[in-house]
């Protein structure tokens, strides 16, 4: 497959990112389909913002490849939403799976790796899926909030994403839980049912709990510890150092 090669630099990255900075996400989305598709792609896991994307690029551009990483440890209820964003929009997310599966990754490391090395369960079964998948492209789509943890608080709308040698569109990153919530209210767009039962934010079942009242929503993810990230939107230098 052709490699990637980035048509933007980054000082042209940083004034995209500086003219979008107060558009609406359908706008950032109509510049990057405009400016890097066919060699666009997005990644979901199915949470209510990646759900309001996909609404959007099915009246914008439905054609953009939209991947989720099948884990393996993913809710039922989480697959099962797949099924329902297929019927209503006719966009069929593509698994992207890792090289073992869960049974063979778990017989390698004598058992789960889950809840004794967290960090390198996600390197193995997201990240290392993902930059697998990137090859040819050019730019990805996130559906990260700038307000869900100090890494992507200091994410840009359009920034260089050294990790995966993409550019990276975040069109959502001004919007708070409220606007995504008050966007699936009005379009009525599919979302996952966990969500009405404690669980705001939502990854593979065993790293993931329902939260109280008043707790960030990011709390259930890998509660009890100081992981809020599975890796894929921890900023990278270009040197491969994280920040």
């Amino acid at each position: 497959m052709m490699a990637t090669t980035l048509r933007l630099r980054d000082e042209e990255i940083a004034d995209a990112s500086r003219t979008l900075e107060a558009v609406t996400p359908q706008e950032v989305l109509r510049w990057a389909v405009n400016t890097f598709h066919p060699r666009l792609m997005m990644a979901t896991a199915f949470g209510p913002e990646g759900c309001c994307l996909i609404h959007m690029l099915a009246e914008i551009e439905p054609n953009v490849r939209i991947i989720n990483l099948e884990t393996g440890y993913q809710f039922p209820e989480t697959l099962e939403l797949r099924e329902r964003i297929k019927r209503r929009y006719g966009i069929e997310v593509e698994y992207i799976y890792p090289e073992l599966t869960v049974a063979e990754y778990e017989t390698e490391h004598g058992g789960s790796l889950y809840s004794i090395r967290p960090d390198q369960c996600c390197y193995d079964r997201k990240v290392l899926p993902l930059r697998k998948a990137v090859v040819g492209y050019e730019a990805w789509i996130s559906a990260i909030r700038g307000d869900q943890t100090e890494h992507r608080k200091i994410a840009g709308v359009v920034q260089p994403d050294p990790k995966f040698g993409l550019v990276k569109v975040n069109p959502l990153l001004r919007w708070t839980k409220k606007d995504v919530w008050t966007f699936i209210t009005k379009h009525d767009v599919p979302y996952n049912p966990l969500h009405d039962r404690d669980y705001p934010s939502i990854g593979c079942w065993p790293c993931t709990e329902p939260v109280r009242a008043g707790e960030d929503e990011r709390s259930g993810r890998w509660a009890g510890t100081k992981k809020k990230e599975c890796g894929l939107h921890v900023i990278e230098h270009k040197d491969g150092s994280g920040i």
